[in-house]
C-alpha cells in the first residue's frame, strides 16, 4: 500500500515557478495530493510543500526537481504530521457540490 510523502522545496519566488514545478509532475503523470506554499524571509524565496503518494518514480522526480533552475533545495520527508492537509481538505469540502 502506498503512503503519502512530503517533498519540501525552497525556490526562488517569482512568477512561473509553480508552473515549472507542477508541469514536471504533469509531464510524468505523477499526481500531487496537496500543495502548500508561502514566502519566506525577505520574500525572495518561497517554501513549498508537495504531498505525494510514495511511488517508485519518487527518486526520479526528486532528481528532476533538483535540475530546475529556480529550485534551491529538495528534501523528502517520510514522517510528518499530515493534519494541516486534512484541515485544508475539510475547508475545501465546504465548496464542493
Amino acid at each position: 500500500m502506498s503512503r503519502n510523502i512530503l517533498i519540501e522545496l525552497i525556490v526562488k519566488n517569482h512568477a512561473g515557478v509553480m508552473s515549472h514545478i507542477t508541469g514536471l509532475f504533469s509531464r510524468r503523470g505523477f499526481n500531487l495530493e496537496g500543495i502548500l506554499c508561502a514566502k519566506t524571509g525577505d520574500g525572495s524565496r518561497s517554501r513549498v510543500y508537495l504531498l505525494v503518494r510514495n511511488d517508485k518514480q519518487l527518486e526520479q522526480i526528486k532528481k528532476q526537481l533538483e535540475k530546475l533552475y529556480d529550485v534551491l533545495l529538495v528534501k523528502i520527508i517520510e514522517k510528518f504530521d499530515e493534519s494541516v492537509f486534512d484541515r485544508l481538505r475539510e475547508y475545501a469540502g465546504v465548496y464542493e457540490n
